[in-house]
């Protein structure tokens, strides 16, 4: 009787989903308490135009150049990492089996089992580093261009979410109102961004809504009550 192939489908794009996340929770949070902020200590649209893209110029910069920077870091720790790896299974083979055989006896499986698999790796140098890599250090090689990519990512998604809380200071008559469309637009903005970060990291979609909602109130709110304060 035929089978029904069975197909795996795993998310494989973490790394591009936590891009996402830092540069949008970051872009939708920092200009919309800036605006907010600035709408408590003056009346004028404009300037608080003017300030929200220079801090979104800045802050997307500063974001994907801290990305990059990271990504680099790992790549070079990685490399650094492998090379020593090489040496030991060069120079002290017998240290390295030992180790082989450890991770082994972690899952279980007995000294006659694990024979086989040891030496099968030392026939197959290369093999037996990547295979150190992955299970002795938990490191995993870095994709050749992951560091621009991180930055670009980034730095994209806080243009994105920074220009959602501005835009109403664009587009709107007063301070006043636009103060009001932006609160409106932010939190429905960060109720599905949290929403949707919940769905892809496998925590509680509406859970993660409201603490994303939650954080991005009260950056706002802080900022505005402290313009308030100082502007009198």
């Amino acid at each position: 009787m035929p089978q029904t192939p069975h197909i795996e489908l795993h998310f494989t794009s973490s790394e591009v989903v936590r891009d996402i996340v830092i540069g949008m929770a970051d872009g939708l949070t920092v200009p919309f308490a800036l605006a907010a902020g600035l709408s408590g200590a003056i009346d004028h649209t404009g300037i608080i135009v003017t300030a929200g893209l220079a801090e979104i110029a800045a802050g997307s910069i500063a974001m994907g150049l801290g990305g990059y920077m990271a990504a680099k870091s790992d790549a070079e720790h990685y490399a650094k990492e492998r090379e020593r790896e090489k040496r030991e299974v060069a120079e002290i083979p017998h240290e390295e089996m030992r180790e082989v055989a450890e991770v082994f006896q972690a899952y279980g499986l007995t000294e006659d089992e694990i024979w086989p698999i040891v030496q099968a790796l030392k026939r197959q140098p290369r093999n037996w580093v990547d295979f150190m890599m992955r299970f002795e250090l938990g490191l995993e090689k870095p994709e050749p261009k992951r560091a621009v990519t991180s930055a670009l990512t980034i730095a994209g998604a806080y243009v994105g979410g920074g220009m959602i809380p501005l835009a109403p200071y664009i587009f709107a008559p007063s301070t006043a109102v636009a103060l009001l469309y932006s609160v409106v637009l932010t939190l429905v903005a960060l109720l599905i961004f949290g929403f949707v970060k919940g769905r892809f990291t496998g925590t509680r979609p509406l859970r993660s809504a409201l603490q994303t909602v939650l954080i991005g109130s009260a950056a706002a709110g802080a900022a505005f009550a402290i313009a308030r304060l100082i502007g009198g």
